[in-house]
């Protein structure tokens, strides 16, 4: 492991050497020394790790140098060493990005190897929040987000790489379990947002009355319970993309106000004045048309449009012949390999079924499929009969046989539970009963 570098800049002789003992009993630091200002800033281009500096120089002050060094290099972090404790100093210097401000004192060899570990650790952490950044980069790499050779898939890879290279927005639709959310993904980590957040939210799992403070946060004392700040998706997504899935479940009201911050692009959190500057890309999903929903008068037109940028509509799996058997592969790969079993293959039987069927769940129920097939496959080879499908909606819900009422009561709302993720607000708003119901089955393990 290499040395980590730290440049003392320290007109005081004395106290230089002191410092310079004190972090050279870390054999792995390795210190430079200067007097000034001005050596120091000739040897920027040796890449210190971290930079002591002491505000008082004859040549100028630990501010100068800090905005100096600033321009050089903005990631090399700073510490200032200084002669006086005035408060306001120290802030302000905290303010514009000084990672510690120490007095000297009779403690100042332990107070500087303290805040030389921590800025060691925010190093070490940075570092590793980058590293995890570029294997989620590799991982939504546009060749690597979908398995499928299809043409209607090459044509989805062709579209998110141009929504990829603009800044526009995008609209994502497709039938439930089409991976709407992964080509949202894709599309952040392969643009040059990709180093921000990517910030996603569902609008089926957010009662109305709190999607306004979820989107664009509140003061503190806001409302009853409000104790403080919050910060909002659009702040937090700030600089890089906000996903809103299931956008057609938004409220006429809630889309006005949301068109506002989009045009306008800026917020003021509920109980606040302060405008909120905006840089935002946002990617929106949705399993409903938008257009027969603006004819019907439930979606806003001028919404509609703001938000509909370039348009993707994912393919259902059953319109992409033997993509189905790609990813049957992929999956069963990568599910063996996860939970340490032997390898397994599909039999030709099973293969002829998986490409008959129509997969109404789409990928996310082939996935399904596949991986309760590796479980009750007891050879290396699954056969068709290891194949279930497990089929949701009431189409299926009446079968033969006698039930009681409160048997296909229960299968019902078994079967939307399904289709909606376990989303209880959902599934009561579209069954027209109440969530205590729903719940209460649940609890009593009906369900």
């Amino acid at each position: 492991m290499s040395a980590y570098h730290i440049f003392i800049v320290e007109d005081d002789v004395w106290y230089s050497e002191l410092l310079n003992y004190q972090l050279s009993l870390n054999p792995d630091y390795q210190v430079t020394r200067f007097t000034t200002a001005t050596d120091c800033i000739k040897n920027l281009h040796k890449k210190p790790d971290l930079i002591t500096i002491d505000y008082s120089l004859p040549d100028m002050t630990g501010a100068e140098l800090f905005k100096k060094i600033r321009l050089a290099d903005a990631s090399v972090p700073v510490i200032v060493i200084s002669g006086q404790s005035d408060v306001n100093t120290a802030v302000d210097l905290l303010k514009t990005g000084v990672s510690d401000y120490l007095v000297k004192n009779d403690n100042i060899k332990e107070l500087l190897w303290n805040a030389v570990i921590r800025v060691r650790e925010n190093q070490s952490l940075k570092k590793e929040v980058e590293h995890l950044r570029e294997e989620l980069g590799h991982k939504y790499e546009i060749g690597n987000i979908m398995v499928g050779a299809s043409p209607a898939i090459k044509k989805i890879f062709g579209l998110i790489e141009k929504a990829a290279k603009a800044n526009i927005n995008v609209s994502v639709t497709g039938e439930t379990g089409t991976g709407k959310e992964l080509v949202a993904k894709a599309i952040h980590y392969n643009s040059d947002r990709a180093k921000k957040p990517f910030v996603a939210l569902n609008m089926s799992a957010i009662p109305s009355e709190l999607l306004e403070s979820e989107l664009f946060g509140y003061e503190k004392g806001a409302f009853t319970g409000a104790n403080s700040r919050k910060t909002g998706k659009f702040e937090e997504a700030n600089k890089g993309t906000l996903f809103l899935d299931e956008i057609g479940e938004m409220e006429p009201a809630m889309q006005s106000k949301l068109l506002r911050v989009l045009q306008e692009r800026e917020l003021t959190r509920l109980g606040g004045h302060d405008k909120v500057k905006l840089d935002v890309r946002l990617i929106v999903a949705t399993h409903k048309n938008l257009a027969e929903l603006v004819k019907k008068g439930t979606f806003r037109e001028d919404f509609y449009y703001r938000i509909m940028g370039l348009p993707i509509e994912l393919p259902p799996l059953r319109d992409r012949g033997t993509d189905i058997l790609l990813l049957a592969k992929a999956f069963l790969d990568e599910f063996v390999k996860e939970n340490r079993m032997p390898a397994k293959q599909l039999s030709n039987e099973a293969k002829n079924k998986l490409i008959s069927y129509s997969f109404p769940g789409n990928v996310r129920e082939l996935r399904s499929a596949i991986e309760l097939a590796a479980v009750m496959c007891d050879g290396k080879e699954i056969t068709a009969d290891d194949l279930s499908f497990h089929t949701s909606g009431r189409d299926n819900i009446v079968a033969t046989g006698d039930k009681t009422l409160e048997e296909y009561t229960c299968d019902i709302i078994r079967a939307y539970l399904h289709k909606y993720e376990n989303n209880v607000v959902k599934v009561a708003q579209k069954l027209d009963i109440g969530k205590s119901t729903i719940y209460k089955m649940l609890q009593e393990r009906k369900l």
